[in-house]
């Protein structure tokens, strides 16, 4: 029987192991002994496994890596983040690596889901894995890559329902992982490892662009005074328009994998000026909406040496966990740098991470004081459903309030007469 195990139990890893376990012996692999104790207990704090099935799964959760030496596939799925200096920081893959390498054995398939740059898998990976194993590549091992695509908070386009790339060293390694990956959803076969990490930062590439081209345009849709949703609504009535909307980028990928293609361009003597180019709108997003919401604010004559503004949502997408390069923290410390009290509610924010990474401390909703603006930053759906309710009980009874709406989802009818409405 085929053994597998799953090397890193983020959002992706886990309900990667939960869904193979099916099928296949599963082991689950972390080195952070917490997040193994929850799963262990059937608790997933990202929120991607329903409940009962990771309470019914024959997963065996580990922080023992020596579990490794009995699989005959090792699936990858540790995090690759940037660094400070925006350079890709294969740290996790690299270590993740190094200890697959020290406990394989010949004939162990390695497989990356881990978002790389093109060639990374073969110029980074594979001869790690040779040096630590002390085995020969092509001959005693073999390699794959399969990206990971999953889409957090959406329970439409899941990991059973979404596509597969997968690509292999050799043609059995392609003809090994379409069996293994197509026992739980489609599968494309791609003609080569780069091809398959290119699809990947490809993809989320491709929406970094369009959504910046979004956040352009508000930005001189702001400065003519027009509704860029307005716009984008009359727009959409052509059969090929693309429904892009402004609004804050963040998160592990779509922030993140530009920067993976552009420092492998780089490293080839081109620089893709118009990947960055949109890195930089999108990046400099959170600092516009803050520039208007202080202008909203000067205008009603809200900002006062105690003017107090409320953010909803910290976390990078609505419906999440993750605040990983979420443009709210952004917005808080850009307040605060004004002088401006900043109180920040979100019910789905892992509080003691926020505090221990970004030094913000949550307010519990019911508790919340009033404010002169609130910013409806990340709509999760319990703000969505409270609507223009939760804005009028968020700020001074019957005072001018400012209510900056960043993802423009609350209707224009039925808003209170003294809140003023602004949305990107």
């Amino acid at each position: 029987m085929t053994h597998i195990v799953v090397v890193g139990l983020g959002y992706v890893g886990a309900p990667l192991g939960v869904a193979l376990a099916r099928h296949f012996q599963v082991t689950g692999y972390d080195v952070d002994p917490i997040r193994v104790r929850e799963l262990q207990a059937g608790e997933d704090r990202t929120g991607e496994i329903d409940p009962e099935a990771l309470r019914r799964t024959p997963v065996r959760w580990t922080t023992e890596a020596s579990c490794i030496a009995g699989a005959n596939v090792v699936i990858v799925t540790v995090p690759t983040p940037i660094d400070e200096f925006r350079v890709p920081d294969l740290g996790a893959v690299r270590q993740a690596t190094a200890t697959i390498g020290r406990y394989m054995h010949a004939g162990t398939t390695v497989v990356f889901e881990s978002t790389v740059y093109p060639g990374a898998t073969e110029d980074v990976c594979v001869p790690l894995l040779a040096e630590t194993s002390g085995l020969a590549y092509p001959a005693d091992f073999q390699v794959g890559y399969s990206p990971e695509r999953i889409n957090p908070g959406d329970r439409q386009h899941t990991l059973t329902t979404t596509t597969k790339i997968v690509a292999g060293d050799r043609p059995e390694v392609l003809t090994q992982l379409s069996n293994i990956y197509g026992k739980i959803t489609d599968v494309y076969p791609a003609a080569s490892i780069k091809v398959a990490e290119a699809a990947k930062v490809l993809e989320n590439t491709q929406r970094d662009i369009n959504i910046a081209l979004m956040n352009e345009l508000s930005q001189i849709f702001t400065k003519l005074h027009i509704d860029t949703h307005d716009v984008i609504d009359a727009a959409r009535s052509k059969w090929n328009f693309l429904d892009f909307r402004p609004g804050l980028v963040g998160g592990h990928c779509i922030s993140v994998d530009p920067y993976y293609l552009t420092h492998k361009a780089a490293s080839q003597g081109f620089v893709a000026d118009f990947i960055l180019a949109a890195r930089r709108v999108n990046e400099g997003m959170a600092s516009f909406i803050t520039d208007q919401l202080i202008a909203c604010m000067l205008q009603h004559g809200l900002l006062h040496r105690d003017a107090l503004v409320t953010l909803l949502g910290v976390t990078f997408k609505e419906n999440v966990r993750d605040i990983r390069n979420s443009g709210v923290v952004t917005i808080c410390r850009r307040l605060g740098e004004m002088g401006i009290r900043v109180q920040l509610i979100d019910p789905l924010a892992d509080a003691e991470l926020l505090h221990a990474e970004h030094g913000l401390r949550l307010a519990p909703l019911e508790d919340a004081e009033p404010a002169d603006a609130v910013v409806l930053a990340v709509p999760h759906a319990t703000f969505r459903a409270q609507g223009w309710p939760l804005m009028q009980r968020l700020a001074h009874p019957g005072r001018k309030a400012v209510v900056a709406d960043v993802k423009a989802v609350l209707p224009r009818n039925g808003r209170p007469a003294h809140l003023h409405h602004w949305r990107p």
